[in-house]
């Protein structure tokens, strides 16, 4: 009876406790393993061939001293971010290469504009203050993008974060 007495008053008290926190080594074993998971179930003939292949060593380093997992969830942010743009820039590319967009206009885009450019002499038609609102706009976007929600709500993806 003391004793489911004594079980009883001390049950509330576990609820003070702080949880036991995961060592940092268990962690980064944790994104190892996620990324050799997702390497080897990828379904095509590459991903069942080869499966896991890391030839640079890339889950073994810690850029800028943040760790192992940080690092991981750096490159996966990057490696998703820089396809986002190189398939905006083909499509972008593809798409100033039209008639619609490099042919005559009734209002012109822009002071100085040429019809018939490639999407290079476009880009080198563009004024100066054009290019650097394009830059800056760019800046913007990826300033927002790595302090968004200040709040708490938002957590980076160096600190376990969804990337992308």
């Amino acid at each position: 009876m003391k004793t489911a007495v004594l079980s009883l008053l001390l049950a509330p008290a576990a609820a003070f406790v702080a949880p036991t926190t995961q060592s940092a080594q268990v962690a980064v074993q944790g994104a190892k393993d996620e990324m050799v998971a997702l390497a080897e179930s990828n379904p095509d003939l590459l991903g069942s061939s080869i499966g896991f292949w890391d030839p640079l060593g890339a889950l073994d380093t810690s850029f800028w001293g943040i760790g192992n997992e940080a690092t991981i969830g750096y490159l996966r942010h990057a490696e998703i971010k820089h396809g986002r743009v190189a398939m905006a820039g083909f499509l972008g590319f593809c798409a100033q290469s039209t008639p619609l967009v490099s042919g005559e206009h009734a209002f012109a885009p822009y002071k100085g504009y040429v019809a018939g450019c490639s999407p290079q002499e476009q880009w080198d038609n563009i004024p100066l203050y054009g290019k650097l609102q394009i830059i800056t706009l760019v800046g913007m976007l990826e300033s927002y993008g790595e302090g968004a929600a200040s709040d708490g709500s938002y957590v980076h993806y160096t600190k376990g974060g969804k990337p992308g």
